[in-house]
């Protein structure tokens, strides 16, 4: 399209909000089959967004920008002979490789996997690589050492799940050396442009977003109307609706032709931020141009108003989509009962489930999950408990999201010997095995009730399984260890976090700083206060 907006925005002042990074990523439910159509990553995409999100789960009905190509790569014929066994045995060579690295990161890593015996492909290499996307320390090591061996093979994936890694530790730099290297081997495209516009516009740095998507043009890719539409994405997504607008009417001044699915994305970014004020704006605005509403844009619209807690008026909409001959989807119904659940308004969410199995839909996890929670919100537990039967006598779910929306409640009324016991059941329920959200919700329990050798425990068995902690749950541990007056504990896992590349956060590190300085602890302190600033300062060599 060749034109900067880099410049423009540049003197615009900076007044940004950011949510908390999500583990939205966990990818032990991606890694179950290989041979994933589109409909059923989308619905998994969905599956793990809702697990960022206890009380109010976002339901995006975005047109998707991003499909991953999970086990794309072509496999020996051995494998390609019995799918099955390929995938299993996949399975289990990911969990070998990330649960040696999460327990033994301090060994040499080469030696390490090495001896894990483990059969390399571009589809191993991938799918150990979105494991370790809390890693980058660790994703880079692994990215090395199987380079090295034999089968092999570079991928758009795995650079892409390398970069995102490393991203998150915010090492662009290398990043950008990456970048080169797909160049050079012919693997570069738009979608890795879109993850580090992504990756800088959630650390803040708009101006660099931008400049990344402007990069496509110098790397030969053309920039149309399309990735116009994925930047403004990227820029909602990351709660910067404010900048996203500015983007959109920069671009219109431009050659950037405005689509339906540019209002809707704007819709979707202010709609996340509650304001309904801009939100109806830019519907107007839509409806001038003479674009008429979909199934999509209602979605967002319903959506918005239970962000808002305008409930009756998203009622409201749905009639209104009804009488104008749009039929609601799966989502819509969804959003409904879950909105109108976490409000206690059982009856108003119940009724929506029963239109929705009249609706001809068929029934998915996310409804019934919805109206799990719906019961859980007004303190029907057993009823919630019923539904759940109720899923498995229907052979839908339930899956681990199901059980974290109880484990949530229960812990909520208290009953956390209960909720422990249901923790304690999902690995040896198909499809329920516990995400790092599960163990994350577990871990804070333990830490609320001054347990914090308990919520030790089952962090060892979480790395066990090969799940790697992010920055948020590191936090939780340090923390309570410190007001545990464990401080040696709470510096271990301190270092444990700056050997995987996570930045501490700086009101955590100055709660153990205080502790540290207050028990006599001054050089112990200085110590890691040096550590941070050369993982600050210190780039990764690729």
């Amino acid at each position: 399209m060749g034109f900067s907006l880099l410049a423009s925005l540049s003197k615009t002042p900076q007044n940004l909000i950011f949510l908390k990074c999500s583990t939205l990523n966990t990818p032990s439910i991606l890694i179950r089959t290989l041979a994933i159509s589109q409909e059923v990553i989308k619905t998994q995409t969905w599956l793990l967004n809702a697990s960022g999100s206890l009380s109010f789960p976002h339901v995006s009905f975005q047109r998707s920008f991003h499909v991953h190509s999970v086990g794309s790569q072509v496999l020996s014929d051995a494998h390609n002979q019995n799918p099955e066994l390929c995938t299993r045995k996949i399975i289990e060579d990911t969990e070998k490789i990330c649960s040696l690295l999460s327990t033994n990161s301090k060994h040499g890593i080469e030696t390490l996997l090495d001896q894990a015996s483990v059969e390399v492909s571009p589809t191993l290499v991938s799918q150990v690589l979105k494991r370790l996307s809390n890693a980058g320390v660790l994703a880079l090591s692994f990215f090395k050492w199987a380079e090295k061996q034999q089968g092999f093979k570079y991928s758009t994936d795995s650079y892409d799940g390398l970069i995102e890694s490393l991203a998150k530790i915010k090492q662009f730099n290398l990043i950008w050396t990456l970048v080169d290297d797909m160049k050079r081997k012919g693997l570069l495209t738009k979608t890795t442009f879109a993850l580090i516009s992504r990756r800088y516009a959630r650390a803040r740095k708009v101006k660099e977003a931008i400049n990344a998507f402007e990069k496509m043009e110098v790397f030969g890719l053309k920039i149309e109307s399309s990735d116009c539409n994925r930047l403004i994405d990227i820029l909602c997504k990351s709660r910067q609706a404010e900048k996203a607008q500015e983007v959109f009417d920069r671009m219109k001044k431009r050659r950037f032709v405005p689509d339906v699915k540019s209002y809707t994305i704007l819709l979707e970014g202010w709609g996340q931020e509650r304001d309904i004020s801009k939100l109806n704006e830019v519907f107007r605005e839509m409806k001038d141009e003479g674009f008429e509403p979909d199934v999509v844009t209602y979605g967002i619209l319903v959506n918005a108003y239970c962000k808002a807690r305008k409930y009756d008026d998203a009622k409201k909409l749905f009639h209104e989509m009804e009488a104008s001959n749009c039929k609601p989807n799966a989502y819509i119904f969804c959003t409904l009962i879950n909105g109108l659940g976490s409000e206690k308004r059982l009856n108003d969410a119940l009724e929506f489930f029963e239109r929705s199995k009249a609706s001809g839909f068929a029934m998915g996890v996310p409804t019934y999950n919805a109206v799990v929670s719906a019961y859980c919100w007004s303190n029907k537990m057993d009823d919630a408990y019923k539904m759940i039967e109720e899923m498995r006598k229907c052979g839908i779910g339930p899956n681990s999201r199901t059980y974290d929306i109880i484990l949530h409640h229960l812990i909520k009324a208290g009953r956390t010997t209960e909720a422990y016991s249901a923790f304690q059941k999902m690995s040896h329920i198909e499809g329920c095995e516990p995400t790092l959200s599960t163990y994350e919700i577990i871990v804070r329990m333990f830490c609320n009730e001054d347990r914090v050798n308990m919520a030790v425990k089952v962090w060892n068995q979480m790395k066990a399984k090969g799940v790697l902690p992010g920055m948020h749950m590191f936090c939780t541990l340090i923390n309570n260890l410190c007001l545990d007056n464990k401080l040696d504990e709470a510096c271990e896992y301190f270092q444990e976090m700056l050997d995987v590349g996570i930045r501490p956060p700086g009101l955590m590190f100055s709660n153990l700083k205080q502790a540290l300085v207050d028990n006599g602890k001054k050089d112990t302190a200085l110590l890691l206060a040096k550590k941070i600033y050369n993982l600050r300062r210190t780039p990764l060599l690729s």
